[in-house]
């Protein structure tokens, strides 16, 4: 479960969603709607708007420092509409309280994901036992396929 704090958050005050150590969201960035769910539930689902759809807007956030903001968007992809908006849905449980938890669960991982930065790689050389490994094979493949350029039978 996500942690929700209420306190001075970096607006100024109001409630916000801590990501991390050093990261956190005000809350009244992200605006939640509510529709009904499709699939099988009998009539409960047909009464009921427990799906959510959450939307965070990852382009106007004032909240995402550049770093967090490019790998987001580098890696939420197809879920981003036109205007800069990253769009959740959630509708696996019957309630509209779990679905909207599950939707903030669900963004909390991508913001984590997205502000832990990618290892630098390391370039490295081959051994020279894997160098020689290497030529060896290719010396016996290059030996069977001289010996199948036979002459005529």
């Amino acid at each position: 479960m996500t942690e929700v704090k209420t306190g001075q958050g970096s607006d100024g005050g109001g409630r916000f969603l801590r990501v991390g150590p050093t990261l956190q969201i005000a809350l009244d960035e992200i605006e939640f709607e509510f529709t009904r769910a499709s699939g099988p539930g009998g009539q409960h689902v047909n009464r009921t708007e427990s799906a959510v759809q959450l939307r965070f807007p990852v382009m106007t956030s004032p909240s995402l420092p550049e770093g967090v903001r490019e790998r987001l968007l580098k890696q939420i992809g197809s879920r981003l509409s036109g205007d800069g908006v990253l769009v959740i849905t959630a509708q696996e449980y019957r309630s509209q309280k779990r679905n909207r938890e599950a939707a903030i669960d669900r963004l909390v991982e991508m913001l984590l994901a997205a502000a832990t930065p990618p290892k630098p790689r390391r370039a490295t050389k081959p051994t020279r036992a894997s160098k020689e490994r290497r030529l060896a094979t290719k010396r016996v493949r290059g030996e069977t396929k001289r010996l199948r350029q036979g002459g005529d039978a």
